[in-house]
C-alpha cells in the first residue's frame, strides 16, 4: 500500500505561482512513478503531470506546458509541482497520484494506469 498526502493549495490572483508539495509512505520511493491530475467542479478529472522513479522522465498536459514544473526529492519521498503564470482556468482539487514501476523510464497519462491516490489539495485562482 501507498498513502499519498497534498499540501500546498490555496487561494491566488491570476499570475500569482502555487508550489504543490505531495508526501509519499508505504512502498519504496523511486520505484513509484507519480502525477498529478487536477478535476474542475462539473469536469472529469485530468491529467496534468507525471514524473519517473528516476526523476529522469516527465511529461506534461499541453495546457500546463512551460508554465508548470513537476519534480521530486526521492530522499524526501516527496514529489512537486511548481505552478507559475497561474490562470483561473487552473481552478481545481489537485490530486497527487502512484503507481509501483521499478526501472521504467516511461511515464503514463492515463488516469486508470495509477492505483494509488491522495484526498487532493485545493487550487483556486482568482481572475
Amino acid at each position: 500500500q501507498v498513502q499519498l498526502v497534498e499540501s500546498g493549495g490555496g487561494l491566488v490572483q491570476a499570475g500569482a505561482s502555487l508550489r504543490l508539495s505531495c508526501a509519499a509512505s508505504g512502498r519504496t520511493f523511486s520505484n513509484l512513478a507519480l502525477a498529478w491530475f487536477r478535476q474542475a467542479p462539473g469536469k472529469e478529472r485530468e491529467f496534468v503531470a507525471a514524473i519517473s522513479g528516476s526523476g529522469g522522465t516527465s511529461d506534461y498536459a499541453d495546457s500546463v506546458k512551460g508554465r508548470f514544473t513537476i519534480s521530486r526529492d526521492n530522499a524526501k519521498n516527496t514529489v512537486y509541482l511548481q505552478m507559475n503564470k497561474l490562470k483561473p482556468e487552473d481552478t481545481a482539487v489537485y490530486y497527487c497520484a502512484a503507481v509501483y514501476r521499478p526501472f521504467v523510464a516511461q511515464v503514463t497519462p492515463r488516469r486508470n494506469d495509477y492505483r494509488y491516490w491522495g484526498q487532493g489539495t485545493q487550487g483556486t485562482v482568482a481572475a
